[in-house]
């Protein structure tokens, strides 16, 4: 199967992303900053020329304006010539019987030497996969938001997926300047959003119970244990500090933390009300249009001088 295969040097590979929106278009980026050959395929024509305006600025803003020459983007996946493609990226709404049409549809539509993948960050690409001839050579390839920016791709193993295809996905990602784990094991949220979620339940329990208000979690994170992981992740990390000293507080704090299995009340009731973020106007925070274009500028401008700061520990992009 793998031998079947061919992802190696990113400018001559020619790549498939499936839906345009706003994770679609940045993953574009990541492609084309690497020059490979990008087909976006977006539904909703109208949409055109906003996702190449969007891809080109973000291509200036990198320095790579030129390589703009090498996006199509189409309407229908019938539209490609899948016998070119070495890779597709899955980037449509996360509703598992829409992306199980894709995949069925693409299980005879493109050939064996095409690897399928899927940004999902909900739907485990086994769950996916079910019942396809193609579950060998699909697996998931998770983005993170502006996946452009953040460096960090995960790259899942299904059930059924041709081990090898994780290696050659991993080093291809790695040419194009990201930064890939590999995820052995299919499991719910992967690893990034497993680690996030166990810090989440542990914020919201501590703001569920009145100990703390959740400016001050943000603050906590952003300026104190938080600031450090630009410099050193959470092994890394206990390996500077020693960890003996760990270990005497982890045996002290683990019997203390959240263990819940549900959401705990102080999040669920958000939704419940009609407030969940910017998209409303409130969520734990109070949003107005201007709030909101300001604070996604700070954001954005946080990240770029975080990705400057880790600028040498990142793989070079090799076109």
């Amino acid at each position: 199967m793998s031998n079947k295969i061919t992802l190696d040097t990113p400018s001559q590979a020619h790549v498939v992303i499936v839906g345009g929106g706003t994770m679609g278009s940045d993953v574009a980026v990541v492609f084309l900053r690497a020059s490979s050959q990008v087909y976006v395929v977006e539904s909703n024509t109208s949409l055109h020329e906003t996702i190449r305006q969007k891809i080109q600025q973000n291509l200036e803003n990198i320095e790579k304006a030129e390589n703009i020459e090498k996006l199509v983007i189409v309407a229908d996946i019938h539209e490609i010539d899948w016998s070119s493609i070495n890779l597709m990226v899955e980037c449509i709404p996360e509703k598992l019987s829409i992306k199980q049409d894709l995949f069925k549809t693409l299980a005879s539509l493109a050939p064996a030497h095409v690897l399928l993948s899927s940004n999902s960050s909900s739907f485990p690409i086994s769950q996916i996969a079910e019942g396809l001839e193609t579950q060998e050579r699909m697996i998931g390839l998770h983005f993170f938001m502006p996946a452009h920016i953040v460096p960090l791709a995960e790259v899942i193993l299904g059930e059924n997926t041709e081990p090898e295809l994780g290696e050659i996905l991993c080093k291809f990602m790695r040419r194009c300047g990201s930064v890939p784990i590999l995820v052995r094991k299919d499991i719910a949220g992967f690893i990034g959003n497993r680690l996030q979620h166990a810090l989440g339940r542990e914020a919201y329990a501590l703001i569920q119970a009145g100990i703390v208000t959740h400016e001050d979690i943000d603050n906590a994170v952003r300026f104190g244990f938080g600031f450090r992981y630009i410099a050193a992740g959470p092994i890394l990390q206990k390996d500077h500090a020693g960890l003996e000293v760990h270990v005497a507080a982890a045996t002290t704090i683990y019997p203390s933390l959240a263990n819940d299995t549900s959401p705990l009340p102080i999040l669920t009731d958000k939704p419940k009300n009609g407030t969940i973020g910017m998209k409303t106007g409130e969520g734990f925070y109070q949003w107005t249009p201007e709030t909101i274009k300001a604070e996604r500028e700070r954001y954005d401008e946080a990240l770029r001088k975080g990705l400057e700061i880790l600028a040498s520990d990142l793989p070079p992009i090799r076109p």
